[in-house]
């Protein structure tokens, strides 16, 4: 699978991430998928940090990345990492 594929199928993913955990989801949907190399997905979050504020997730950050590895399985079938940009 390429990048162009694995966008294909990002509201897929998406859309079971909010059925499973609505914060995962609100954390995720705005990340541009930037590469992917058939096993690392870079997420790049550069756009929405013009929105952001003061909050602090690095708590809660760990569960979500592997809510959203297991929804891209389950939705896709691949096992990727995760690394935020």
């Amino acid at each position: 699978m390429d990048l162009a594929e694995l966008r294909q199928e990002w509201n897929s993913v998406l859309d079971q991430l909010e059925s499973i955990d609505r914060i995962a989801w609100i954390s995720f949907f705005d990340a541009r998928l930037a590469e992917f190399d058939g096993q690392t997905l870079h997420l790049d979050f550069s756009d929405s940090r013009k929105f952001g504020s003061a909050h602090e997730y690095s708590e809660i950050r760990d569960r979500q990345i592997a809510t959203l590895k297991s929804v891209i399985n389950q939705v896709i079938g691949i096992n990727v990492e995760i690394v935020l940009v």
